[in-house]
């Protein structure tokens, strides 16, 4: 309902009837905060209001706004409470039964109704996340050019150098406080998909809002176009990227140094800049680069490592003993499996191993088969991880010959951990800890049910995509884990955000790993989980967040001050809120009879 302001009595007009006086138009978000960026747009009238997303309520307008906004006819008569609109939405969703179709439905409505959008999603989380995000929007991604319906984030080019200062004066948010970039080249398992990569920035983002409640017109999704290597792609007529080769070296190093410094020469050096899916000769590269010089950090390195982490924190209340007690094979050595291990070693040393010793519990196996010492053409990352031992070339051997309490999979291998596997990890432990982290769902190294049923209900399985809950024939009940990266980046994002952290530390991310095991109950782990229900997913990124805050400021890596005596109450300021809000115009007046007409 219109707001009208105490303090502006009716006015008598010269003909004696009554009319409002209505005051400047503030368009409330969540926390009770006052957008005021947004002051201008709302003295467009009529038509532009019903295609803005931002402001758009569709049915919901009231009367009086309707009248006010020039929007009155506009619109069908009848009066829709968001209620009422989110099952309209669910309606028509439902009606779909391809993934993509329902992927598609949702984002048009983002373009749409930005509030309904959030409203949707946040109504059942756990519902619509694998919709929006992964497993669906790799197949989204893969028919881009197909599901592109309107413009969403900034596309920049390789031949956009020495301009990106200006293409960012073009998105019309002057707030942005968290972006998401890619370049495309390494999009989930699916590998490069050029231009076609800016689904899982859009994704992304719209996790930091329905699951951490960062403000949606904060953030910017970005999509480095510097060409691709995908020949499919380079003989598409309807692809809509760059339509030649990668370029790389100094030049590709240009451009990402000069959207560094653009970016945060527009938005400050607290602009939280998020790198996704770059493959992994610059994921690391990058990282090691940049992260101490901006507000920077890679979900793929230090996000999964982080939600992986947090699992087997939980798997230790199950299996009684220390993380340093346990021993770890992967299956892949790129950047989630260096980013994992790395943050084990951490934890292990927090636990007092000495690094060297804690190093030597992480078994790696690449294309090439086991990492050992001596082996050419190794990496720095990699010669970090290479053991002293004879060569074994496959994945079964090294787990027959190592023996480890726990496996781990992030080499987007499907069915990797075979049925021999399963049964020799059964065999060495009374509870093996099985991860398939991979996604989406067909690049899984197992299944949740093969698992389960190959070691007779007491492996501990975690997943990167979700997989529904299984049932042995004995009856007993398990609900699998999804090891999803959504635990952590909104939570994190959001405290970073709240606080102005400039620099973001790795025991940001240890952190993080606890909180998210401490909302693992024992009625969690009974049932087979070892990560909180998604249904969960905003309470724990709130408490992530107060998390994050209380750390920034206790090792000094705030810039906000005073710093907050209740950070919980502080963080809850901070959180965007999907309900509608309600419109007042600046100098606008309207007879009271008009208003009359809703008592009809």
């Amino acid at each position: 309902m219109l707001q009208r302001s105490p303090r502006v009595p009716p006015l008598a007009s010269p003909s004696g009837r009554t009319t409002w006086q209505a005051v400047r138009v503030c368009h409330a978000v969540g926390g009770g905060q006052t957008h005021t960026a947004k002051n201008q747009a709302i003295k467009k009238r009529g038509y532009d209001i019903t295609r803005n997303p931002f402001f758009n309520k569709g049915m919901a307008f009231t009367l009086e706004e309707r009248l006010q906004l020039g929007i009155h006819g506009l619109l069908p008569p009848c009066f829709l409470s968001q209620d009422v609109q989110v099952l309209r939405v669910m309606k028509s969703y439902e009606t779909k039964s391809n993934d993509l179709d329902k992927y598609i439905i949702l984002m048009t409505l983002q373009d749409r109704n930005e509030k309904l959008f959030y409203r949707v999603l946040t109504s059942d989380i756990e519902r619509f996340m694998p919709i929006v995000y992964t497993p669906t929007v790799g197949l989204a991604c893969q028919q881009y050019g197909l599901a592109f319906r309107r413009p969403r984030g900034l596309f920049i080019t390789i031949h956009d150098k020495g301009h990106i200062a200006t293409m960012l004066n073009s998105w019309p948010e002057e707030d942005i406080k968290a972006i998401v970039v890619t370049d495309g080249e390494r999009i989930l398992g699916l590998g490069d998909l050029g231009s076609y990569g800016m689904g899982i920035p859009v994704g992304k983002l719209a996790l930091y809002t329905a699951c951490g409640g960062v403000h949606p017109h904060q953030c910017l999704p970005v999509l480095l176009d510097v060409g691709t290597d995908n020949e499919v792609l380079l003989n598409d007529p309807l692809y809509i990227g760059l339509k030649h080769r990668r370029v790389r070296g100094p030049k590709y190093d240009e451009l990402v140094d000069e959207f560094m410094q653009a970016v945060t020469a527009k938005y400050g050096m607290n602009c939280l800049i998020q790198f996704e899916d770059f493959a992994n000769s610059n994921a690391f590269r990058l990282l090691n680069k940049y992260r101490n010089k901006y507000c920077t950090f890679n979900d793929d390195i230090q996000g999964t490592a982080s939600v992986a982490v947090a699992g087997i924190f939980a798997a230790l209340r199950i299996t009684k003993n220390k993380l340093s007690d346990h021993k770890f094979v992967f299956q892949g050595a790129g950047e989630a499996a260096m980013g994992i291990a790395n943050l084990i070693v951490m934890a292990m040393e927090k636990e007092g191993i000495p690094r060297k010793e804690a190093t030597r519990k992480i078994w790696m196996v690449d294309s090439k088969g086991l990492i050992v010492k001596g082996r050419g053409n190794l990496n720095h990352e990699k010669e970090m991880f290479a053991q002293d031992h004879p060569q074994v070339k496959t994945l079964e051997e090294v787990v027959q010959t190592v023996k480890p309490t726990a496996i781990i999979g992030v080499a987007a291998i499907g069915g990797a951990f075979t049925e021999p596997i399963l049964r020799d990890m059964a065999s060495f432990n009374e509870r093996p800890l099985i991860f398939a982290l991979s996604n989406p769902t067909s690049k899984a190294e197992c299944t949740a049910e093969q698992c389960y049923r190959t070691t007779e209900g007491r492996g501990i399985f975690a997943s990167g995509s979700p997989f529904d809950k299984v049932t042995l024939p004995n009856g007993q009940t398990f609900f699998p884990g999804q090891g999803n990266n959504a635990y952590v980046f909104p939570g994190v994002a959001l405290g970073i955000i709240g606080c102005g952290v400039r620099h973001i530390s790795e025991e940001i991310f240890l952190t993080t790993a606890e909180a998210i095991a401490e909302e693992v109950t024992e009625e969690h782990l009974a049932e087979g989980r070892l990560y909180p229900p998604l249904s969960t997913i905003r309470e724990v990124s709130f408490k992530i967040a107060v998390r994050v805050v209380d750390y920034a400021y206790r090792n000094d890596l705030a810039s906000w001050y005073p710093e907050p005596e209740d950070k919980e109450s502080f963080v809850r300021s901070l959180i965007y809120s999907p309900d509608y809000d309600s419109f007042v115009i600046d100098n606008y007046t309207w007879p009271k009879e008009a208003m009359e007409i809703q008592d009809v």
